[in-house]
């Protein structure tokens, strides 16, 4: 990084989950350790913790206006919005740290493709690289907890998340999201994550690109309780045609933008309960309002549940179907988070 971007720096004290933030230096925490391939991360945990919304938490917040194009990923190089937003991750952080759990994070890169950069005026900024590291220095303030917390070079559809384009192909699909896959690849997050899908082919594409990169991804869709994605495909089918076409395959597939109880009832659809099935899913970052993307789509106002509801919910998707990956989407925040982290480590300690 040059001068200009190095305002943001830390340095570990005491207990792991500590540090001191100040300007001019920087020490990595002597205790830093990355964490395990992704692959073996995944299979090690029976749970882990995912995060919780950050672009709908921003969305509300006057003083944090999203970009048109690029949402939050040009805050890095506006330092008030970096600080807004590194508030948001650290809250994650302190929340995965104090309950010792392992914690899945994303860098702000869902709308970070070549046209976008573009539109918004970044086009010589290395957009998605500077996210991923500026991410991964925020995991290096926790020390010792840093192993236990994996960074997702998160990737989002072309056009709209709720409304799939029959028009793009996966040969199109997988030229287009090359350019951002190759530039996360560069950053060294731990995988890329394809996310809020609602086209099979799209997710072939994209999952292509990944794979292109050499490092491991994961393909996560939007679901109906009818067991679809938003074009109309079964999961099972999505999943079995992905899995058919890219080489290597995904580590997994996750479930999101989606109320544990549609995601509950999508699996339990016939087409969706076979064993093969389930053991390709790895969790679900969940709305808290139990509504369609329909019904969600441009609302002015915040629909949530109450933090112990989601939780409870989020709970019980995991004693049905096993999926380990728990976290929030749309209408969660840090009550939400913890609420759900409190209740993972309340099994620990009973187990």
């Amino acid at each position: 990084m040059n001068g200009a971007r190095s305002d943001y720096w830390s340095v570990f004290v005491g207990h792991p989950c500590r540090c001191i933030a100040f300007a001019g230096l920087r020490v990595l925490p002597a205790r830093f350790m990355p964490p395990p391939a992704f692959p073996d991360f995944s299979r090690q945990h029976p749970v882990i913790l995912g995060e919780g919304a950050i672009i709908e938490r921003l969305r509300r917040n006057p003083a944090t206006p999203l970009d048109p194009h690029l949402v939050n990923s040009g805050f890095w190089y506006q330092p008030d919005r970096r600080e807004a937003l590194a508030a948001l991750y650290r809250q994650y952080l302190a929340i995965g740290c104090a309950h010792d759990l392992p914690l899945l994070m994303s860098a702000p890169t869902w709308r970070a493709h070549a046209i976008n950069i573009a539109a918004a005026g970044y086009g010589p900024e290395d957009v998605n690289g500077d996210n991923v590291r500026w991410l991964q220095a925020l995991r290096a303030e926790t020390g010792a907890y840093a192993a236990k917390v994996v960074i997702a070079g998160m990737l989002g559809s072309r056009g709209d998340a709720y409304r799939p384009d029959p028009t793009f192909d996966r040969r199109e699909a997988r030229v287009f999201h090359a350019w951002q896959a190759d530039r996360l690849a560069a950053a060294a997050p731990d995988f890329l994550l394809g996310i809020t899908l609602p086209a099979v082919e799209e997710a072939v594409g994209l999952a292509g690109a990944i794979a292109a990169t050499g490092r491991p991804g994961v393909i996560s869709f939007v679901v109906r309780p009818d067991g679809t994605l938003l074009d109309g495909t079964l999961l099972a089918t999505a999943i079995a045609r992905i899995d058919a076409a890219v080489n290597p395959a995904p580590v997994g597939y996750l479930l999101n933008c989606t109320h544990p109880d549609f995601a509950l009832a999508a699996l339990q659809q016939p087409a969706n309960t076979a064993p093969a099935l389930r053991s390709r899913l790895l969790g679900l970052l969940g709305n808290t309002a139990a509504l369609s993307p329909e019904e969600l789509d441009g609302r002015e106002h915040l629909v949530e549940a109450e933090p112990d509801a989601f939780a409870a919910a989020m709970l019980r998707l995991h004693d049905a179907t096993g999926l380990k990956i728990l976290g929030g989407c749309c209408g969660t925040d840090d009550r939400h988070i913890r609420a759900l982290a409190d209740r993972i480590a309340a099994r620990k300690t009973t187990a």
